[in-house]
């Protein structure tokens, strides 16, 4: 693939709604500037042991991290102890994420896939996907969604887990953006806010301390939309947490994390659910 230097969105920017043009956003100038947005200390501060915890809980071992970005999640699962699996769709993020990696003395297992032939790549089992990072908005296809969630329910062991999350579209198409800027995109002096919003677009701009600003098309996904999705291709139980939380009111969490069980669980049938 040839290198891009700038983002291209042609003449019409909104107009773009293709699943396969993430490739063209994430170029490599986006790329490294990427950790200036998240910050990596402020993140793990503000998601805590959420992810660490329901991981536990459920007993895994083996974690296929799909959305590995620049490598945040992969680095923090690994020194937890868990042997993970580093798996990303753009080049460019998956060569920075082996960087991080490198540079905090750990040789990441990357894998560049497609989630929608995700076993063409993916062969063993493992106990939990995460799918971080409002990533699965990057599909802008029903097809493709549903296609890329069977296939995290197909490299999926039998008892295994879904972690995906999302932000809260619903607030944003419903009542306007806003943000506490606490959990997610914590860097200092930059912003991550939409430029464009519609019922089958979400453009948001991305501004940093030195001027410069690149975008990323992505769909608005609603959060009970996603839940049935899920449901759809076959996981049993899904638990939606605001801003990892199990209580809140609907429009207060910036961001969704669903956390899907691909087994059969018997409670439900007690409950006559």
């Amino acid at each position: 693939m040839p290198v891009v230097e700038r983002q291209d969105f042609g003449i019409e920017p909104t107009a773009v709604r293709e699943t396969d043009h993430y490739q063209l956003e994430y170029i490599g100038g986006f790329v490294d500037k990427w950790d200036q947005l998240i910050s990596w200390e402020d993140r793990a501060k503000g998601e805590g042991d959420f992810f660490l915890r329901v991981l536990r809980e459920h007993g895994v071992e083996r974690v296929l991290d799909v959305a590995a970005g620049t490598g945040f999640h992969s680095v923090r699962l690994l020194e937890e102890g868990f042997d993970v699996t580093t798996a990303d769709g753009s080049p460019e993020m998956l060569a920075k994420a082996f960087e991080n990696g490198r540079n905090r003395g750990h040789i990441l297992r990357t894998v560049q896939a497609d989630w929608r032939w995700l076993t063409r790549d993916i062969t063993e089992p493992y106990d939990a996907v995460v799918c971080l990072g409002n990533s699965f908005t990057h599909l802008f296809d029903e097809r493709d969604r549903r296609k890329a969630l069977a296939e995290f329910y197909s490299v999926l062991k039998h008892d295994g887990i879904l972690i995906l999350d999302q932000r809260n579209y619903d607030a944003i198409l419903d009542n306007g953006f806003s943000t506490k800027h606490t959990y997610y995109y914590c860097g200092d002096n930059v912003t991550a806010e939409p430029a464009h919003v519609d019922d089958g677009l979400a453009r948001f701009r991305y501004s940093f301390p030195d001027k410069s600003e690149y975008y990323l098309n992505m769909f608005p996904l609603r959060r009970e939309y996603v839940r049935q999705l899920t449901e759809d291709v076959g996981f049993q139980r899904i638990s939606t947490y605001g801003d990892f939380k199990e209580t809140y009111h609907d429009e207060e969490p910036d961001f969704f994390i669903h956390v899907a069980e691909k087994s059969y669980d018997a409670r439900d049938e007690e409950d006559g659910s």
